[in-house]
C-alpha cells in the first residue's frame, strides 16, 4: 500500500505556528533549554574556539617565520607583534589575535592560515564541526590538530608546539624572581584538578597589586610540600627576615611551613568565611543562618570583645553541638589578627579572607573545566601555570590599598608619620 505524502506550504507553516503560539505554554520548557543550550555553545566557541584559532594562526606563522630562537634576530622572515583579525566559524564572525609578520627588507607577509581561513566559507564551517564535535565527544586532544591540519599545519607540529608552549609557561613562573619586590601580604590556598591539587600562592606588593608567586603540585595538608615551596620563593628572593602577613585556609600543615621557613615573627591570618563554614558543617540547617550572623558580627568588633562574644557562643552550642563549638574555638586568636593590626574596614574585608585568591582559582578553572583526563602531575602543573598566568593579567589592585601604609607601620616595615615633620612641610 503506497503512503500519500503532502509538502507543507508557507501558508501551512503560518496556521502551525499560529496554533503554537496560542497554545504556547507548553513549549516554554523546551524554549528554556533552546536558549540555555545556544548560550552554553556560544560560550564554548567563543572560548575554546579562539583559543584553537589563535594556536593554529601561531603555528602557521612560525611555519613560514621558522621558530624563535634565543639571541638569534631571524631569518628573511620576521615576527612582528600581533593585531586583530575576524575569522569564520561556519556562519559565527570570530575575532581573534594573529600574528603579524614582515620581510626583512619591509613589506607584510601573510599567515597561509589566516588567509586560507578567510578565503573559504567551508573551511570555517569544517573547522567548526571539528570543533564542536571534539567537545561533544569529551576527545579535545584531536580539536587543534584537525584543524591545523585543515590549513596545512602538521598534526605532530601541533603537539610538540603545546607542550613546549605550556612547560614554556611553567618555567617562566618557576624563574620569576621577587627580590626587588616589597611584598606585604602572602595568601595561601589549594585548588583541585581532577585527583590532583594545586597549592598556589598569590602574593600582594607596597602598592596593592597582585602577582603569582608560585604553585606546587600536592596537598595543603602535606606540611613537606608546603615547606618546599616556601623555601622556593626564600631562594627566589622572599627575605625570611622581614614580616608579611599571611592570609591561609586553616591548615596546619600551612601553619606549620609557614613557621619553620619563614619564622615564628610572621602574623597569621585565617580565613573567616573557611571558618564559618566549617562551623555550620557541624550545625542543623535551622540554626545555620543564626551562627553565621553572630561569626560575622563578631569579626567587626574589637579584638577582645569579638572573642568574647565568640566564646559566649560556643558554651551555647557545647550542650548539643559540641563539634560545632570545638571547631568555633580552634585558632581563634588568628581569626582577629587583622583587628589587632589597627587595619581599615576596607582592608580587613580584604584581608579576612582567601577570596583574593580565589577569584583566579575561578578563572583557571574556567579555563581547565572541561579536562577530564589528567594524566600526571607534571601535566597538571602545566596547564595551571598556564591558566594561572593567563588569570594574572587580569588582576587589579586590591581593596583599601590606599591603606596599605597602615599594614607596613604594622609589619614594622616603616615608622608612623611624624605629626611634627608634616606640620613643618605645611
Amino acid at each position: 500500500m503506497r503512503k500519500s505524502y503532502k509538502v507543507v506550504d508557507k501558508e501551512d507553516r503560518a496556521k502551525l505556528a499560529k496554533f503554537l503560539a496560542k497554545d504556547g505554554q507548553h513549549l516554554l520548557p523546551l524554549t528554556g533549554l533552546i536558549e540555555q543550550s545556544k548560550l552554553a555553545v556560544d560560550e564554548m566557541i567563543d572560548v575554546l574556539g579562539r583559543a584553537a584559532v589563535e594556536a593554529v594562526l601561531t603555528l602557521s606563522a612560525a611555519s613560514v617565520a621558522g621558530e624563535r630562537h634565543q639571541g638569534r634576530s631571524g631569518g628573511e622572515v620576521r615576527r612582528h607583534g600581533h593585531q586583530g583579525g575576524v575569522v569564520r566559524l561556519s556562519e559565527r564572525k570570530l575575532r581573534v589575535e594573529r600574528p603579524r609578520l614582515r620581510r626583512k627588507g619591509g613589506g607584510e607577509v601573510p599567515v597561509p592560515a589566516y588567509e586560507a581561513m578567510r578565503s573559504s566559507d567551508r573551511l570555517g564551517a569544517r573547522m567548526l564541526e571539528i570543533l564542536l564535535c571534539g567537545v561533544s565527544t569529551r576527545n579535545y586532544r584531536r580539536v587543534l590538530p584537525e584543524m591545523a591540519e585543515t590549513v596545512g599545519v602538521s598534526k605532530s607540529a601541533v603537539s610538540r608546539e603545546f607542550v613546549e608552549a605550556s612547560a614554556e609557561e611553567l618555567s617562566r613562573l618557576a624563574e620569576r624572581n621577587f627580590k626587588d619586590t616589597d611584598l606585604l601580604v602572602i595568601y595561601m590556598d589549594g585548588l583541585h584538578f581532577g585527583a590532583y591539587l594545586v597549592v598556589v600562592v598569590v602574593g600582594v606588593d607596597a602598592r596593592g597589586e597582585k602577582h603569582l608567586l608560585g604553585l606546587a603540585e600536592g596537598s595543603t595538608e602535606n606540611a613537606a610540600v608546603c615547606k618546599d615551596l616556601l623555601a622556593d620563593l626564600v631562594a627566589r628572593g622572599l627575605d625570611p627576615a622581614k614580616r608579611y602577613l599571611f592570609v591561609i585556609d586553616g591548615s596546619k600543615a600551612l601553619r606549620k611551613a609557614i613557621d619553620e621557613v619563614m619564622g615564628q615573627h610572621n602574623p597569621v591570618q585565617r580565613c573567616r568565611n573557611h571558618k564559618i563554614e566549617n562551623v555550620c558543617n557541624y550545625l542543623p540547617k535551622e540554626l545555620k543562618p543564626q551562627v553565621k550572623a553572630v561569626m560575622r558580627s563578631a569579626y567587626q568588633l574589637e579584638p577582645e570583645a569579638g572573642k568574647k562574644r565568640l566564646k559566649k557562643q560556643a558554651d551555647w552550642l557545647r550542650g548539643e553541638h559540641p563539634s560545632a563549638a570545638e571547631s568555633l574555638l580552634e585558632g581563634l586568636e588568628e581569626t582577629f589578627t587583622i583587628n589587632r593590626l589597627n587595619l581599615s574596614q576596607d582592608l580587613r574585608r580584604c584581608l579576612g579572607t582567601t577570596n583574593l585568591i580565589e577569584n583566579p582559582h575561578s578563572a583557571a578553572r574556567r579555563r581547565v573545566g572541561r579536562v577530564t583526563n589528567w594524566q600526571d602531575g607534571k601535566m597538571v602543573l602545566r596547564w595551571a601555570a598556564s591558566a594561572f598566568l593567563k588569570a594574572e593579567k587580569n588582576f587589579r589592585k586590591i581593596m583599601g590599598f590606599k591603606d596599605l601604609w597602615l599594614l607596613e607601620v604594622a609589619l614594622e616595615r616603616k615608622s608612623v608619620p611624624s605629626l611634627d615633620k608634616e606640620e613643618e612641610a605645611a
